[in-house]
C-alpha cells in the first residue's frame, strides 16, 4: 500500500448509483476532492479500466483510487515526535506545550509542521501538512495529521476529543456551559461570551480537588478558539497559568490544558481508534504544592 491510495467495494445496496454518488454519499469523498482526482490525471480505476464520475457502479466493482502526491511546504527542521499512532493514512502525536502547530509569523522554524516536514522526508514521504484538530501553542496533547485530503474528509466528522485542564477554585459537580463566543472588541485574539458570538458548548467533569484548585475532564460539542478557556473563566474558575483569562502563573507558566484522548472512524477499516496520553506531571503538581 502507498501513501493516498483507497480501495472501496460497491455493495448491493449502492449498486445502480452513478460514481460520483458513491463515492460523495457512501464513502464520504467531499466535493472538493472529487474534482481533485478529476483534473489530477490519476484517474478513478475499476477493474483496471478509469470511470468516470457519472458512470454508474454495479454490485461488487471494486474501486481504486491513488490521489496525486503532495508536499509539506514548511521548511525541515529536526526534533523530536512523540508518534502515539501512524499509518499509511494519518499521524498522531502528543505535541508538547510551547510549539505552535502551523508557522505563524513569530514562529516560522518551531513549529509541529517543520518537524513533521523533517520526519516525512526520513522516511521517504511527502504529504501536506493537514491537522485536523489545531491546540494553541502552550496547549499539549494529541494532534491528528492526515496523509492526504481524502483520510482529512473522512476522519474529520467522527473526531471526538476529551481535554484535561487544572482550573481554579474547586467545582463540585459537573455541568455544560452553553455560551456563544465572539473575539473581544479591540482584541485581535482573546475571546468573550457574547450574545453575538457563534455558539459555542462545553461539558466539564470535577476529578479531583485539592490546593483550591479542581482537575476536570472536558469535552467540546463544537470546537471555537480557546473556548475552554474562555467558558471556564467565564463561570469563575480559569484556567491555572492561564492570565490571559485571569488565571494565576503562581503554579505554572502556561495555561494548563492538555488533550488528552482523540477518538475517531478509521478512514479505511472503518475500526473505531482510541488514543490515549498521560495526563502532565505539572498538573498533579499543581494539585499537590500547598497553597
Amino acid at each position: 500500500m502507498s501513501l493516498g491510495y483507497y480501495k472501496f467495494t460497491v455493495s448491493s445496496d449502492n449498486s445502480g448509483q452513478t460514481l460520483k454518488t458513491f463515492l460523495r454519499r457512501e464513502v464520504g469523498i467531499s466535493a472538493r476532492s472529487m474534482t481533485v482526482l478529476k483534473y489530477a490525471g490519476m484517474g478513478i480505476i475499476r477493474s483496471g479500466i478509469e470511470i468516470k464520475a457519472h458512470d454508474l457502479v454495479n454490485d461488487g466493482d471494486i474501486i481504486e483510487i491513488q490521489l496525486p502526491p503532495d508536499s509539506n511546504d514548511a521548511e525541515l527542521v529536526e526534533g523530536r515526535l512523540d508518534i502515539l499512532f501512524e499509518d499509511d493514512f494519518l499521524l498522531i502525536v502528543n505535541k508538547p506545550y510551547g510549539m505552535p502547530v502551523h508557522p505563524v509569523k513569530v514562529h516560522q522554524l518551531d513549529t509541529l509542521s517543520n518537524i513533521v516536514a523533517y520526519y516525512q522526508q526520513s522516511r521517504g514521504e511527502s504529504y501536506t501538512f493537514r491537522a485536523l484538530n489545531r491546540l494553541d501553542k502552550d496547549t499539549s496533547g494529541c494532534v491528528i495529521i492526515a496523509k492526504d485530503r481524502i483520510a482529512y474528509s473522512l476522519v474529520q466528522p467522527t473526531v471526538e476529543k476529551k481535554y484535561i485542564a487544572v482550573c481554579e477554585g474547586e467545582i463540585s459537580e459537573g455541568g455544560v456551559i452553553d455560551a456563544p463566543i465572539a473575539l473581544e472588541p479591540n482584541s485581535k485574539i482573546k475571546r468573550c461570551i457574547s450574545s453575538d458570538g457563534d455558539p459555542a458548548v462545553t461539558h466539564y467533569k470535577p476529578l479531583d480537588c485539592a490546593n483550591s484548585h479542581t482537575l476536570c475532564e472536558l469535552r467540546l460539542e463544537t470546537g471555537r478558539t480557546h473556548q475552554i478557556r474562555c467558558h471556564m473563566s467565564g463561570i469563575g474558575h480559569p484556567l491555572a497559568g492561564d492570565d490571559m483569562y485571569g488565571g494565576s502563573l503562581d503554579y505554572i507558566q502556561r495555561q494548563a490544558l492538555h488533550c488528552r484522548d482523540v477518538s475517531f472512524i478509521h478512514p479505511v477499516t472503518k475500526e473505531k481508534i482510541i488514543i490515549n496520553t498521560e495526563i502532565p506531571e505539572e498538573f498533579f503538581a499543581i494539585m499537590n504544592t500547598p497553597s
